[in-house]
């Protein structure tokens, strides 16, 4: 076996693999194995055409289609649902390279470009599902990846990079991507050395649209074709062959959803007759092979992002964890290690994301929880990061800061610092506007973002100016939302000897960005604490805030943080107080974003699954009221434990009671709230605010209905 690790395919020229195979196999052969390994050698050369080899199962494939029409599985999947599970809990500690090359949707309808980007991110998919498995089970990120990527080309069957293939022509003749072992001395690769190719077909998806259950033929016969043509040349290379090499996984993807066929038997019942190449192979999947078909599912987003943690991903990588196994034999770590620390690690990371450490309020009814990272941020022990504290930007009441945008500079006098559980922002005046207040937001450098707490300062900053921009430009507009003022990078004291264009100083502030929004009021949070919240306000908040959700959900936008913190009281200024809907740092703009997990305010969905249905707001809405309205919470520590109280609460109705103690209304917002979660079907905010709004009267006014303008 070759383990080499400079495997370079660098030259389009070359001798087939195949006539290779026969080359050495017949002067590596002795008297007594030669005969054999010479037919499977001229067999493989005669084997060369996957069409014809599908059409000579062509009665196969109709008696499979009629069989799974009266059963419910013609085939055994290649892994059980536990073993998955398992491996999926092995992983947890397992990160995987950044995809920088991703699939179009579009795949299945259009241009050379498409395909030619679908086959490189396939390409750069598979090099990280056998980097990181590698590295993870066998070896270290010392080591050098024995493995190659590369694409197979169909008129001579040799492999190829995706990216000179394309460049030289080759693209329409391209049929597969596989994963070689490196071997310089065969710069395109040698049959024998591949652990697994992955079929690339546009059609895949429709089988998990449409719930059926195989491929089409053409695909399901290519994937036969190339199994049986690894298994032939294993058998024929005697200097790494052993039985564990009688199996063979082939992949099947598309621009969005993936599967595995598995392919075993025993090859000394094919009959290896290279004039009757087709036929002989055909018999023997039909009568010798034990094949096994998993189901299709989702590997790629929408937008061409990977979801490691999704069943279609899953199977992929336990596939090729399987075929590593192959040729390299028993790993370091075995899964049964590594899935063993799956306690340990979910204790790690609760007391990382401090979803025990909280602070009570007054009465001790209810826990702060600090916002949770998203899930596609590594996790690192935050003892193995020292943040000096002079890198942390602290102002002070009175000091003034200066704002830099791409064409002019602002000032703002800080007047007020207020607390957000671990985060801090300001209160500040315009240099130019001392009567005006604004929220001011100070973020963390790109550079600095390693602890946890950077990380939320980049919620906060980074990623809501980012919202709030998205928000602006689709002309979003309630004053029941937060309003962009300013954004930009902090004007440090001193001279700043910034480098060049985009880069910052040494300055420690230099580049820090900065967030200015309006209006400025009292979070419902402190409001709570101060005994400042009656009864009479939490209609008029269930109202502001569900117009707010309204406007964004009309472009397509989902807050996923919605808790106490993060909704504010406006009294300055205006002649009746509103509420505002602030903190949109974890907005759902598109499928890879996720909430925030918040253990007492998250939805049921958010906890179970990582994401939100159209209802998911309103339901953490429903929890802030239950809560603001002196709801009782139990000490929850654990998102089992939440979902168990989640449950419990809404089986024995004690929110739908509680809120129904300050309105009728606000129980019946609770039970329809309560009917759509976790449903496909949209929330229908207009009758809502419509019921809420007949039922919030002026103070100074009995009767008249409340002004929602603006």
């Amino acid at each position: 076996m070759v383990l080499d690790s400079q495997l370079h395919i660098s030259s389009m020229e070359g001798v087939s693999p195949d006539q290779e195979s026969v080359d050495s196999g017949t002067k590596r052969s002795s008297v007594s194995s030669g005969s054999k390994s010479r037919n499977r050698n001229e067999f493989l050369y005669k084997f060369l055409d996957s069409e014809i080899f599908t059409a000579k199962l062509e009665d196969w494939f109709e008696e499979v289609l009629e069989n799974s029409k009266t059963k419910k599985s013609v085939f055994d999947v290649p892994f059980e649902l536990i073993d998955l599970q398992k491996f999926d809990y092995a992983l947890e500690g397992i990160s995987f390279q950044q995809l920088v090359r991703m699939p179009s949707a579009i795949c299945a309808s259009a241009s050379d470009g498409v395909e030619a980007t679908a086959y490189l991110a396939v390409e750069d998919f598979l090099h990280a599902c056998v980097k990181g498995l590698w590295e993870a089970f066998w070896g270290s990120q010392d080591q050098s990846l024995p493995f190659t990527v590369a694409c197979l080309y169909r008129d001579n069957l040799k492999f190829y990079h995706a990216e000179k293939a394309i460049a030289t022509g080759k693209l329409e003749g391209l049929s597969a991507t596989g994963i070689l072992l490196k071997n310089p001395r065969h710069p395109h690769g040698k049959w024998g050395q591949i652990l697994t190719l992955a079929v690339l077909s546009p059609d895949i998806g429709n089988l998990a649209v449409d719930h059926e259950s195989y491929p089409s033929s053409s695909v399901f016969g290519k994937a036969l074709f190339y199994a049986i043509r690894m298994l032939l040349s294993r058998s024929s290379n005697k200097s790494n062959y052993s039985p564990s090499l009688n199996s063979v996984f082939v992949l099947l993807v598309d621009s969005q959803y993936g599967g595995v066929i598995k392919v075993e038997g025993d090859l000394s019942r094919l009959e290896c007759d290279p004039n009757n190449a087709y036929e002989c192979a055909a018999e023997w999947i039909k009568r010798y092979a034990t094949i096994s078909v998993s189901q299709i599912d989702r590997i790629w987003n929408e937008l061409g992002n990977a979801n490691w943690g999704n069943i279609g991903a899953l199977q992929i990588l336990f596939a090729t964890f399987h075929c590593i196994m192959q040729f390299a034999g028993v790993p370091t770590h075995s899964i049964e290690d590594l899935a063993a620390e799956h306690s340990s690690r979910l204790q790690t990371r609760r007391a990382e994301r401090q979803l025990g450490d909280v602070r009570s309020n007054g009465n001790g009814m209810f826990r702060f929880q600090r916002r949770s990272v998203s899930p596609e941020i590594v996790e690192v022990q935050e003892d193995s990061i020292k943040v000096k504290s002079e890198e942390i930007v602290k102002l002070e009441v009175g000091s003034v800061l200066w704002l830099e945008d791409s064409n002019w500079q602002k000032g703002y006098q800080i007047n007020e610092l207020l607390t957000s559980g671990e985060l801090q922002f300001y209160i500040a005046s315009p240099v130019e506007e001392p009567g005006k207040s604004l929220f001011l937001y100070v973020g963390s450098r790109i550079s600095q973002l390693e602890a946890w707490e950077d990380m939320n300062w980049w919620y906060q900053v980074q990623r809501q100016t980012r919202v709030l921009t998205v928000m602006k430009q689709k002309g979003l507009s309630s004053k029941y939302l937060p309003q962009l003022s300013a954004s930009g990078r902090i004007i440090h004291p001193g001279r700043c000897h910034r480098p060049s264009s985009g880069q910052n100083c040494d300055h420690p502030w230099c580049g820090t960005p900065i967030l200015v929004t309006s209006p400025v009021g009292e979070t419902v949070a402190d409001m709570v604490n101060g005994g400042r919240f009656s009864p009479e306000e939490t209609l008029r908040c269930c109202h502001d805030c569900l117009s707010a959700l309204s406007t964004a959900a009309s472009a397509g936008i989902r807050h996923g943080d919605i808790r106490p913190e993060n909704v504010i009281c406006v009294r300055s200024g205006v002649r009746r107080p509103y509420f505002v809907l602030i903190g949109w740092g974890h907005a759902i703009l598109e499928d890879r974003d996720r909430p925030a997990l918040n253990l007492h305010f998250s939805s049921t969905l958010a906890l179970q699954e990582g994401k939100l249905c159209s209802a998911s707001d309103a339901e953490s809405l429903v929890y802030m009221l239950y809560y603001a309205a002196g709801g009782a919470f139990t000490d929850l520590d654990s998102v089992e434990g939440a979902l168990l109280w989640r449950e419990t609460s809404w089986s024995r109705r004690s929110i739908q009671h509680k809120l129904g103690d300050m309105s009728t209304v606000l129980k019946a917002f609770a039970d329809y709230v309560d009917s759509l979660c976790g449903t496909p079907y949209p929330m229908d905010y207009d009758i809502w605010l419509r019921r809420l709004r007949r039922n919030i009267i002026h103070d100074d006014d009995p009767g008249k209905e409340i002004d929602t303008s603006g």
